[in-house]
């Protein structure tokens, strides 16, 4: 909820609300300060000699008021009674007792050191006491403020302070905090600005009955997707919505505001992993480069592009062969679509001879290559096209890398790779074997990047799961215990430029995925969230298709020597020479198998005619 500018619309009414302010403080210092010396002179003096003394008083104030004003303590920018502004009145006192002090020895003791030390330290108290006093009638009043929804906040850390103060200093935009709830034991009795911490996560169900609220609020920015489903679970038994604090990247400045305050959505629930970069070796190695971007249109090449579109590139070429993807790019990138930008490359990466071009015109630094084919079941019925696009594409991208002198390059693949079992996971892991290959004889960094499956990405889980849910359903889910990795697309973008910084030529990063999910819990979850009730059906698991994704194969180890995100693994190389036999495509089973052959064999030479015949036969090479 917005709030109505102020009636000047130039800002001029806080400024003078907080004016206002500083100059009532400083009066009630005035006053303070006055009965401070006042005290402070009698008791350091008997009453025959207290009227000479006391013509220092106004000395006293002056001096008090002059450094309040100096170091900012009466320009009503402290909230009453807060760190800072206690800070500020410390700063005050002790300063003005100094001024004081050297005054006194200057004017020959005309008020005594005695006294002014006695004054400094009833000042102190003095002036804290009342701000003390006035926060807490404040914040009783605040408390006794009545809005719309009744809170029941959970996260008692910094998050949940913020928000909680939010609340009660804006009664209007709807929401009472009654309590909150949080697991750290060291919590247990707290109270923030007088709402108390009534127990642990596993007590929400009895709290929220107890206080009446009828909305839970996570209050935990850096909230993982774990906590958040399991918050969902318990706040699903009742009648209470649940909210939730946006993840800490989303936050405009680090501060949470009430505005910030949205339901929970998808992925909150999947996939709200926070991940640190280092953004100084991300930008060093794209500082004044030019960066090419292949498959630019789709979900991970157009975040890709929205991310690089931050950093001070010499260029950036986004090439496609959707010329609608690229107009789609384009105007989220710049809001305008007039596709006249020489950086937009219509090209197919299944032409060599036009990628040799596009490279020899562009001559780009870094390449991220995230052009593929990558729908499973498609695949296996049309094998071919995995064999033209992720196999002998990828080969005509680095080739075209390797000749024009590209310094990184990043191979985006898939968790499908790792333990393949399929067209579209054989396809990828020629793809990593290529690169590694390449890697070997190229000048350039060429690396792999593997990961499993991107939030809301185009013709995902979640986005079929919502169509059918708006359909009225069923919802269709293969197996009841098929498991898979969830990221967002932003979370795995952002790993994988870290990756092009850290990574060596020919390894394989492979991204912290955390822990899979089951995809019958997803469906569940997505149909709570929309309110529709929805029958969810078990259709069974297609060709290929795994109960289980692994991120790395049986014979690689987890490595992470750089970022606990990533892990690096080394994939064995494929002599290019071995492809030649897939040029003559044959049926689909035929494609199926030679897939298969070259990415499971080690780095020998694979007899694919023997495959016509009978089991796999290797020979060295």
């Amino acid at each position: 909820m917005t709030r109505a500018p102020s009636a000047a619309g130039d800002g001029s009414a806080p400024w003078t609300a907080a004016s206002s302010r500083g100059a009532r403080w400083a009066a009630a210092d005035a006053v303070l300060v006055s009965g401070a010396a006042v005290v402070a002179l009698a008791l350091h003096h008997s009453a025959v000699d207290l009227p000479v003394p006391m013509a220092g008083v106004p000395v006293v104030v002056g001096a008090q008021l002059a450094t309040g004003s100096a170091l900012g303590l009466y320009r009503g920018r402290w909230h009453p009674g807060s760190f800072d502004e206690m800070t500020g009145v410390v700063a005050t006192a002790g300063g003005s007792m100094l001024l004081l002090l050297a005054w006194s020895r200057a004017s020959h003791d005309a008020v005594p050191a005695g006294a002014l030390l006695i004054t400094g330290v009833l000042l102190l108290a003095a002036m804290s006491g009342a701000r003390f006093v006035t926060r807490v009638l404040v914040e009783a009043g605040l408390r006794r403020a009545r809005g719309t929804h009744r809170v029941v906040v959970v996260g008692a850390g910094d998050g949940g302070l913020q928000v909680v103060r939010a609340m009660l200093r804006h009664p209007d935009d709807g929401f009472q905090p009654v309590a909150l709830v949080d697991d750290d034991p060291c919590k247990r009795r707290l109270r923030l600005l007088g709402v108390q911490v009534a127990g642990d996560i596993d007590a929400l169900h009895e709290v929220l009955s107890r206080t009446g609220a009828d909305t839970v609020l996570l209050a935990v920015p850096s909230a993982s997707a774990a906590l958040v489903r399991r918050i969902s679970d318990i706040a699903g038994g009742t009648s209470a919505t649940l909210r939730v604090l946006p993840a800490v990247s989303e936050l405009t400045d680090g501060r949470v505001q009430l505005s910030d305050i949205r339901p929970v959505s998808y992925s909150d629930l999947l996939g709200r992993g926070e991940v640190v970069v280092d953004a100084q070796a991300v930008a060093r190695y794209l500082h004044g480069a030019r960066v090419l971007v292949t498959g630019a249109g789709g979900s991970i090449g157009s975040e890709i592009c929205r991310q690089l579109a931050a950093h001070q590139l010499a260029a950036l070429v986004m090439l496609d062969r959707d010329e609608s993807a690229l107009h789609a790019l384009q105007l989220s990138l710049s809001g305008r679509a007039l596709l006249d930008d020489d950086g937009l490359v219509v090209a197919d990466i299944r032409d060599r001879p036009r990628m040799l071009e596009v490279f020899r015109l562009h001559r780009p630094d870094v390449v991220f290559h995230a052009a593929a084919l990558k729908h499973l079941t498609l695949l296996e019925r049309h094998p071919g096209e995995a064999v033209k696009t992720n196999v002998f594409g990828t080969l005509h991208v680095l080739e075209a890398a390797e000749v024009t002198g590209v310094g990184r390059f990043v191979n985006i693949s898939t968790d499908k790779a790792a333990e393949a079992s399929s067209v579209l996971g054989w396809s990828k892991r020629l793809g990593e074997r290529l690169t590694s290959e390449v890697a070997a004889t190229a000048d350039g960094t060429f690396v792999n990047v593997r990961f499993g499956n991107v939030l809301g990405s185009r013709g995902s889980v979640i986005p079929a799961f919502q169509e059918q849910i708006r359909g009225g359903g069923p919802v269709t889910v293969t197996h009841p215990d098929v498991r898979r990795y969830f990221m967002t697309v932003q979370e795995a973008v952002r790993l994988v430029l870290q990756a092009g910084a850290i990574g060596e030529p020919g390894e394989t990063l492979v991204l912290d995925m955390g822990e899979p999910v089951a995809i019958a819990d997803v469906a569940r979850q997505l149909i709570e969230l929309s309110g529709r009730p929805t029958e969810v059906v078990f259709t069974g698991l297609r060709p290929g298709e795994k109960l289980t994704e692994v991120l790395l194969n049986g014979d690689e180890v987890d490595h992470r020597p750089l970022h606990p995100a990533i892990s690096h693994v080394h994939v064995p190389r494929l002599d290019r020479r071995q492809l030649d036999p897939l040029h003559d495509l044959g049926t689909p089973q035929q494609i199926s198998r030679r897939l298969q052959a070259l990415a499971e064999t080690a780095p020998l030479l694979v007899d694919l005619t023997a495959l016509e015949a009978g089991p796999l036969v290797a020979r060295a090479g």
